[in-house]
């Protein structure tokens, strides 16, 4: 096995997995996010006037955000969205952890990305278009605590 491919992976073939009882209803049309950024501080050194020391405070992440076409009321990922952000936090939030992987010509990851403890934090329709012929689309933004690349 080679330790490299030398062509460049597609980003159009990928899947996502949502752990738990959300194991179907995760056809994407596109995921955003896969952000891990570090947080620096700024601090100025008495009497060093060419530059001030970057200082790690800790990571970041986006949120991770997933587009499909508009899917059926009984999708368990409707519901999970619903019960969050439609239910006047009259329940506890439940996390899940999501997978995100990028696949080969085999249909075999080929790049492995794990956000933990991931729950929605908005649901969008975009707007609808009389003028075109398109598949009408809802965005769902997840938080996550953490990202880790496995491969």
């Amino acid at each position: 096995m080679a330790l490299f491919d030398p062509h460049p992976l597609p980003a159009f073939h990928f899947r996502v997995t949502i752990m738990g009882n959300l194991l179907t209803d995760t056809s994407f049309q596109e995921v955003d996010g896969l952000v891990s950024k570090m947080e620096t501080e700024s601090v100025a050194e008495g009497g060093q006037n060419l530059y001030q020391h970057q200082l790690p405070k800790g990571v970041s992440h986006q949120n991770l955000v997933l587009k499909r076409g508009i899917a059926l009321i009984a999708s368990p990922l409707v519901i999970w969205c619903k019960s969050v952000l439609e239910g006047g936090m009259a329940k506890p939030i439940s996390p899940k952890p999501i997978q995100v992987q990028l696949l080969n010509q085999l249909h075999l990851p080929v790049r492995l990305w794990n956000a933990s403890h991931a729950y929605p934090v908005n649901w969008t329709v975009e707007a609808f278009n009389a003028t075109k012929n398109e598949v009408a689309i809802e965005r769902i933004e997840l938080a996550y605590n953490e990202l880790t690349r496995v491969i």
